[in-house]
């Protein structure tokens, strides 16, 4: 079973954090950099693809539904899976509320801190386990599946995949926008094709997995 991961393209969040003080994280916009993105990265994903049947699980926010349309795929289904949302920050934020969270997040720790309004880190990682329990159900008419979704959902997805400790997770970076990594399930596992950039060593020393690239 093999499992392309793909962060969604730039969106009005990336690039103006007062954005989710005005509109609902589901519905921020592409801006125009990123529809440039999307368009881009339709034929690697094509070609990581090949000819092997394709199915699609997208997360059901704006810009994750509008970078899988600019992929310009033909996918044999697809899926709009809620699991694969973004960590929710509760509603509209307040913006003096959002600094002094990030700020408290970033000394707690991203993965345990729960969100005034809205969810922890672990929150998310349990909503995807249940997810990717359900993942083999879904292969006899499918060769490969995409799943287009947001920078923490991806890290967490490799950490539940990969058995990664949480601090493992801690210290690693958010792919970019329409980055991707692939997850690969043979007779020993799950392995994951390149790793994660880090912005600091594990506090527990631990490694990521070593790549099949």
């Amino acid at each position: 079973m093999r499992v392309i991961l793909l962060r969604h393209a730039e969106c009005l969040g990336n690039v103006d954090k007062s954005a989710y003080t005005t509109i609902p994280d589901h519905s921020l916009p592409l801006t125009e950099h990123g529809e440039k993105q999307a368009r881009d990265a339709g034929a690697r994903i094509r070609g990581l693809v090949g000819g092997g049947r394709l199915g699609v699980f997208v997360s059901p926010y704006r810009r994750t539904l509008h970078t899988l349309a600019l992929l310009d795929l033909d996918p044999v289904w697809t899926v709009q899976e809620p699991r694969l949302r973004e960590q929710d920050w509760g509603n509209l934020q307040d913006p003096e509320e959002q600094v002094r969270q990030e700020a408290e997040r970033n000394v707690y720790g991203h993965f345990f801190y729960r969100l005034s309004h809205g969810e922890s880190g672990a929150d998310v990682d349990d909503r995807l386990a249940a997810f990717l329990t359900e993942l083999p159900s879904h292969t006899a008419d499918v060769d490969v599946y995409l799943v287009v979704t947001h920078g923490l959902t991806m890290r967490l997805l490799a950490r539940r995949a990969l058995g990664w400790s949480v601090a493992l997770f801690e210290a690693l970076s958010n792919p970019a926008c329409c980055e991707d990594r692939i997850l690969t399930s043979g007779p020993s596992g799950w392995t994951l094709d390149r790793p994660f950039e880090q912005w600091r060593p594990a506090s527990d020393a631990s490694g990521q997995i070593p790549t099949t690239r």
